[in-house]
Formats: C-alpha cells, structure tokens, sequence
C-alpha cells in the first residue's frame, strides 16, 4: 500500500513541478513559434538591410564577443533545424535511398 501511495506522491509533485514549466513554455511558444505576419514584412527587410549595411561597413568587427557567440549559437540552431528537416524529408540520416 505505501508503494502506491509513494507513487502517487512522485506523480502529483512531478505535475506540481511541470506546470509552471509548461506554463512558461506555453506563453513563449505562442509568441516565437508563429510565422511572421504581414505586417511584420517592413521590419524584416529593415533587419536585412542593416545586416547588409553592417557587413559593408564593417560594423561587425566591433560587436562584444557575448554578442559573436549568441549571433553564433542562433546560426547553428538554423542549420541544425534545417538538417533535422533534410533528414526527415530523405527519411534517413546520410544520402537518400536510391532504388537501382
């Protein structure tokens, strides 16, 4: 009988400790997951020309080296996304499965 009630105990402070989690999770999802709308269209291409800018200029040598690695960690999060979509397309890990 206390095997059970220890598991219910395990179960309801696992629940207590995951909802604010979720919670989080949640509001933040709603915001970051959605694509852009179309009023979101001119600050887009204003974000792009002053990337482009930047990179004429070169501003870009002058940005903090927290800044370098975050810009950093956002591209290979890119790329990573990008490859787990490859590899779910192909339906495999490396090259695609020719039938000869």
């Amino acid at each position: 009988m206390s095997g059970a009630v220890k598991k219910v105990g395990l179960i309801s402070s696992f629940i207590a400790t995951a909802k604010p989690n979720l919670q989080t999770f949640v509001k933040y999802a709603k915001v970051e997951l959605t694509p852009p709308k179309l009023s979101d269209l001119p600050e887009i291409k204003n974000e792009i020309s002053k990337m482009i800018q930047t990179a004429r200029t070169g501003r870009w040598k002058n940005i903090t080296v927290k800044d370098a690695t975050l810009k950093s960690l956002i591209a290979i999060e890119v790329y990573m996304w990008f490859y787990v979509g490859e590899c779910i397309g192909k339906r495999h890990l490396i090259g695609y499965d020719i039938k000869l």
